[in-house]
């Protein structure tokens, strides 16, 4: 068994959809990123990526390279996944939050657990929660969102 956990931030803007767990989420703002910006599926990446012991996100998806730019995470996802699969592991549970005053997000977890596993990650092995900051630091002021995610990959015996 190996354990990673991930985490990710992204400022709020005007101007950029708001992409979370791959789904559009209707807000005034969106995260500013290379990518979509879709901070809940950049945490779960980082976690799978440091369960498998092979760097972080900006290794693999640099924000230095144009083929990420305006990338959709999910696709990302799925190469981390196949990724996973090909070093002989599996995914065996993500817990994982998304820290936001606004908007509210529980009315759309069950549709991103649906959306990320388009990546390959089964619904049943994926634990959104949803939380605010209480109104304190960049999140409770409304400036950006946070997401943290753990991992837990096995080896697949043969």
């Amino acid at each position: 068994m190996r354990i990673g956990i991930g985490y990710d931030s992204h400022r709020l803007v005007e101007g950029r959809r708001l992409i979370l767990g791959g789904i559009d989420i209707p807000f005034e703002k969106g995260l500013l990123g290379h990518s979509d910006g879709d901070v809940l599926c950049h945490a779960i990446i980082d976690a799978i990526i440091g369960a498998m012991g092979a760097g972080d996100i900006g290794k693999h998806f640099p924000d230095t390279d144009n083929r990420w730019k305006d990338a959709s995470s999910i696709m990302l996802l799925r190469h981390i996944v196949d990724l996973v699969k090909s070093k002989g592991l599996e995914i065996v549970w993500i817990d994982s939050i998304i820290i936001t005053e606004k908007p509210k997000i529980t009315p759309y977890i069950e549709s991103m657990k649906d959306t990320i596993s388009q990546a390959g990650i089964s619904p049943a092995i994926i634990n959104i929660k949803a939380k605010t900051n209480e109104a304190m630091g960049f999140v409770g002021r409304e400036e950006g969102i946070a997401a943290q995610a753990v991992c837990l990959l096995k080896e697949i015996r043969s």
